[in-house]
């Protein structure tokens, strides 16, 4: 009970500036933390309060925010409660997108220079790295949760991570602290509850350092990334493009797989997706050298990356779009089915009422001044329009005649019905 007592004690002697919260999930672990916390003059100073995340996945959710509130109201302690909208739909296992969901919740609910304090302690820690190592991770990876790292218009901060789960189990035993039972926490069929119930157990019988073993080499792995990110950070300088946000694609596949993964990663995270796995990465490689012509497109949950041009460009994945779409147009801004708009510039309305549509191939179209008929796969090619944004970009017909694409081409008889106005295309992405 003492030992947590004193090392919290010791970490607020680390004079950390900002006010302090904590994420109170009511589970044993967040409590032992808010609950020492809330003891403590020192953390008060702080202006100390909790942040709560509903996921709204249990039927007893309601009920669990109901109690984490009026338990930290008890300790003296405001306690905010976030219900967020847990999607993964698009492939994310549930773990993951609830995860995601949470921290995305937590990075818009801190204020400017606030420490978001979580439970996490040293047993998590090996799970993680464990987790990390079945999924093909380096160093930056096997380094586990870092103690730090910035989040939304403050930081985050695993104060914990050097004590044992017995210790905060002990410290709740001992305060007899109402804790909520998440029976998902039992659920062997999730990734690291199969770890923490069936795996470390077996491991910990038979080498019972094993998780100060798996912490340590945590450590070690995280000071070689350290020493990398110097390097790798330098290269991303020199391959990205900050027009664009685009990346030289042969740069970085010349540089050495210690670099080139904990690069990629970080490019893409800085545009908030999710990093690939080891198989999708490859993948990447791969096509990193393809032909021209070819418009290769690698997609995971959360993301797609396109090779283009020579660079690598990342988007989030976009909207489902519905081929047979179409829409009567008569200057009216449009909304298009990717999320863009279609308008007229300046404002105004046509003569004649067109047709919108959206791309099926094959289509041809005579620019206005040009003596040839061409398809608008190679107008597309010659005029650089990202691959991404053909699928949805609009065609504009005068009954069964094409006489525009988007705002790039107008056949003269589209250019003598827009006049002195133009089409004008904002894409959705």
């Amino acid at each position: 009970m003492n030992e947590l007592v004193e090392h919290l004690r010791r970490t607020l002697r680390e004079q950390v500036p900002g006010a302090w919260c904590v994420a109170y999930s009511g589970g044993p672990d967040s409590t032992a933390l808010l609950h020492v916390l809330a003891r403590l003059p020192e953390a008060r100073e702080r202006g100390l309060r909790a942040l709560h995340i509903d996921h709204g996945l249990h039927a007893d959710s309601h009920a669990w925010a109901t109690h984490c509130r009026e338990q930290a109201l008890a300790w003296g302690v405001s306690c905010e409660v976030l219900r967020v909208d847990v999607d993964h739909a698009r492939g994310y296992g549930l773990e993951a997108a609830a995860r995601a969901a949470r921290y995305r919740a937590f990075a818009g609910a801190l204020h400017p220079g606030e420490w978001l304090l979580l439970g996490h302690h040293r047993d998590d820690q090996a799970e993680t790295v464990l987790l990390k190592l079945l999924r093909g991770a380096g160093p930056e990876g096997l380094g586990g949760m870092r103690a730090r790292r910035p989040l939304g218009q403050g930081m985050l901060w695993r104060p914990l991570l050097d004590l044992p789960r017995a210790v905060l189990r002990d410290y709740v035993h001992a305060h007899q602290l109402p804790c909520i039972d998440d029976p998902s926490n039992a659920d062997s069929a999730l990734s690291r509850n199969f770890l923490r119930h069936e795996i470390l157990p077996r491991l910990t019988r038979h080498w019972p350092q094993a998780v100060t073993s798996i912490v340590h080499s945590a450590s070690l792995s995280r000071a070689a990334a350290q020493a990398l990110a110097s390097q790798w950070r330098t290269a991303l300088a020199q391959l990205e493009d900050p027009a664009t946000g685009s990346l030289d694609a042969a740069g970085w596949l010349a540089l050495a797989p210690a670099l080139r993964q904990p690069l990629l990663d970080e490019w893409l995270h800085a545009r908030g997706l999710p990093a690939p796995t080891t198989a999708q990465r490859a993948q990447i490689e791969r096509q990193c050298v393809a032909g021209d012509g070819q418009l290769p497109c690698i997609r995971w949950p959360g993301a797609e990356l396109h090779v283009w041009k020579g660079r690598l460009w990342a988007l989030p994945p976009g909207p489902a779009i519905d081929l047979a779409w179409t829409a009567r147009w008569q200057g009216e801004p449009l909304v298009l089915p990717d999320g863009g708009r279609l308008a007229l510039e300046p404002g105004g309305r046509l003569a004649e009422v067109l047709t919108v549509r959206l791309r099926h191939g094959g289509e041809r179209l005579r620019p206005a001044g040009d003596r040839h008929t061409r398809e608008l796969r190679d107008l597309f090619q010659q005029g650089a329009v990202p691959p991404w944004r053909r699928p949805a970009c609009p065609l504009i017909y005068l009954g069964e005649e094409l006489v525009g694409a988007g705002d790039r081409w107008l056949t003269a008889r589209g250019a003598a019905l827009f006049g002195h106005t133009r089409p004008h295309w904002q894409p959705g992405r």
